[in-house]
């Protein structure tokens, strides 16, 4: 075997913007599957606290800052997941959003954006409902949530159906190893990628 100090690996991978679209769709379909599947599971908490929890009289009428920060650190636990879960979801409606304008696709943009609004004006209700106890901000919560899960399953239909994975696509160009320190004299080992 020749003395090879080290080698190199040539290969030119071009990135069309067909390619880039379809894993930046990729990103936004996944986002979607993940925030609405984190709405539905904040929907079934939703209903565990309004059935079984009992909001801490402290609570009551200390504004809706105020509720919100109890509500994530004091009792009952349910109310403290429900809230952080709340949370967590404001950070992937924006997240959401961001693919969607990133992958240019207009319906998807309309379709985030009010996911999104649709997240935060719950969260708000939560919050009042903690603050005042009012039945029509639980009512208000529970309305949003399925209001921005069909904007997040919309997407899904919005953007169509995914790509063909790139493992089933033909590479265009081949691996070429060469030897470092020969300058064309070396011989060139030709690897197929499957």
């Amino acid at each position: 075997m020749p003395d090879i100090k080290a080698m190199t690996i040539n290969r030119a991978v071009r990135r069309s913007p067909a390619t880039r679209q379809d894993r930046r769709r990729s990103g936004l379909r996944k986002n979607s599957v993940g925030i609405s599947v984190m709405l539905l599971v904040q929907y079934g908490l939703g209903m565990g606290v309004n059935l079984y929890a009992q909001i801490p009289a402290a609570d009551r009428g200390a504004g809706i800052a105020a509720a919100l920060g109890r509500a994530v650190t004091s009792r009952p636990a349910v109310l403290a997941v429900h809230a952080v879960l709340g949370l967590l979801m404001l950070v992937a409606g924006v997240s959401v959003l961001t693919r969607a304008i990133r992958a240019r696709h207009r319906r998807a943009i309309a379709a985030s954006a009010v996911g999104l609004a649709a997240i935060t004006a719950a969260a708000v209700s939560g919050a009042a409902f903690v603050s005042g106890g009012q039945a029509g901000a639980s009512m208000a919560m529970a309305l949003l949530t399925g209001v921005a899960l069909l904007c997040y399953l919309a997407n899904l239909l919005v953007i169509g159906p995914p790509a063909a994975s790139s493992r089933q696509r033909p590479m265009s160009d081949p691996i070429t190893v060469r030897p470092i320190g020969s300058a064309s004299g070396g011989r060139e080992q030709i690897f197929e990628d499957h």
